[in-house]
């Protein structure tokens, strides 16, 4: 357990990042103190990178009073910038002509240098004068990761302060209150359903600046589903209409303003809409291939069952359970039996899918034709298997009358076999691997795609 003492620091430290007040300014700059003069310019790091070694009146200390901070810069008129503060105090040493600052961001790979230079005046002694240095022109984003190193000019190798800095986030009250990248807008939305639309509505955000708008699919990045719309800055009407084909629980509504770096806010309203991720049923004829591939992230558990006929229970079938899939669920050398059926299992219940109930995968289809005294039967098959026939005389709704041999057959793939025997009153009854189908009109079979009954895998 967390003991009461670490509980009560996390909550400082997490007071300290949230609520720590950031100064503001109108205008960034460079100042020394104690009457000494000094300018800065640009620098592209190169000159100063090579050190030399420090001479032994110069403390390898010098630098370590230099603090990073954040400031936002609010000029009257223009949005707010975050700026690094680099401040401190400097004993001043006769080798030491001025400092080189540097910050480099590990997240664009991006640098900015200036060098900063101490005027000298002539018969003026600067040794070991203290003075307070700060420069606050860099501008940076919003939780953005930062090495700023101070060396000195000369650069010498024992004097160097480095350190990491991570700018403050949206989550502090002064940025999400000042920085434009944080102003995310207030999203309202509304469903037609049966236009499958989603209509948005933007406020709260700035006026004069482009809105996007998206819907995506939230897996560990939330992934574009059609195109963004733009609602203009200029625009009265602050709303937009979108487009979906499902919805599904990871589809979400996200907006942001057309800024670099700026925050999206991010909406997920369907979480309970599940009914449609259990549809993404495909079966491959040619490799008797039943998969299921989720739409979006999900707990599930994913059964290959038998719809039991006496009370609609579905009886799991041995080793076929899969666990939390993250793609796609496969099941091979599956016969298209219409009662054979896939169980998804989540915390909200169970469903049950039955892809072969309404014959649209037929494994085989018998079709056949009188012609003089016989009847002629074909098969079609999409693989390879054994047929019987039996002629027969229906003499009860559930009881048909063996009025001849039973006939065997083969049929392989894509193959039509012709196959006649005697032509009675009868119905005929055609086996697939040990278990019978019956037919109860055979002229219906010349265009009836029969559906398969063979035994489940």
């Amino acid at each position: 357990m967390i003991s009461v003492h670490v509980l009560i620091l996390l909550i400082i430290l997490f007071w300290n990042y949230d609520c720590h007040i950031i100064p503001r300014i109108e205008e960034c700059g460079l100042s020394c103190s104690q009457g000494i003069h000094c300018k800065s310019k640009p620098s592209s790091g190169i000159f100063n990178s090579f050190c030399h070694s420090a001479p032994a009146s110069l403390s390898s200390m010098v630098l370590k009073s230099m603090k990073i901070s954040t400031v936002i810069k609010c000029p009257q008129g223009s949005p707010c910038s975050l700026h690094l503060n680099i401040k401190g105090t400097l004993s001043l040493d006769e080798n030491i002509r001025g400092l080189e600052i540097c910050s480099f961001s590990l997240d664009t790979q991006q640098s900015q240098c200036t060098n900063v230079r101490f005027a000298r005046k002539k018969n003026k002694i600067l040794n070991g004068k203290k003075v307070q240095v700060q420069f606050n022109c860099f501008e940076v984003n919003v939780a953005q990761h930062i090495y700023v190193t101070v060396k000195t000019v000369p650069n010498y190798c024992e004097v160097k302060m480095s350190q990491e800095y991570y700018v403050e986030d949206c989550r502090n009250s002064d940025v999400g209150k000042h920085i434009p990248a944080c102003l995310a807008g207030k999203l309202d939305y509304n469903v037609d359903r049966t236009r499958k639309i989603i209509s948005v509505n933007v406020s709260n955000f700035l006026r004069d600046q482009d809105y996007y708008i998206r819907l995506c699919h939230k897996w560990f990045t939330c992934e574009d589903v059609g195109q963004f719309a733009v609602i203009k800055g200029k625009d009265s009407l602050k709303s937009v209409s979108l487009k979906y084909s499902q919805l599904l629980p990871c589809l979400c509504i996200e907006g942001w303003l057309a800024i670099p770096d700026a925050r999206r806010l991010q909406l997920c309203p369907f979480e309970n809409d599940t009914k449609a991720l259990w549809d993404n049923i495909v079966y491959n004829p040619v490799t008797q291939t039943l998969a299921w591939e989720p739409a979006c992230p999900v707990l599930v558990i994913v059964n290959l069952c038998r719809l039991m006929k006496s009370n609609d229970h579905c009886e799991d079938i041995q080793d076929s359970s899969k666990r939390f899939p993250e793609k796609q669920v496969k099941y091979s050398r599956v016969d298209t039996h219409p009662r054979l059926c896939m169980k998804f299992t989540t915390k909200q219940g169970s469903w049950v899918k039955c892809p072969f109930a309404h014959g649209e995968f037929p494994a085989w289809k018998m079709r056949t034709a009188a012609v003089a005294d016989r009847i002629q039967v074909f098969f079609t098959s999409q693989t390879k298997a054994h047929f019987s026939v039996l002629v027969c005389n229906r003499t009860q709704l559930a009881s048909c009358e063996s009025v001849g041999m039973r006939h065997s057959v083969s049929v392989g793939w894509r193959t039509d076999v012709d196959y006649s025997v005697p032509l009675q009153t009868c119905d005929i009854h055609c086996g697939f691997r040990g278990q019978t189908y019956g037919n109860e009109n055979p002229a219906k079979a010349l265009t009836h795609r029969m559906k398969s009954v063979h035994s489940l895998h």
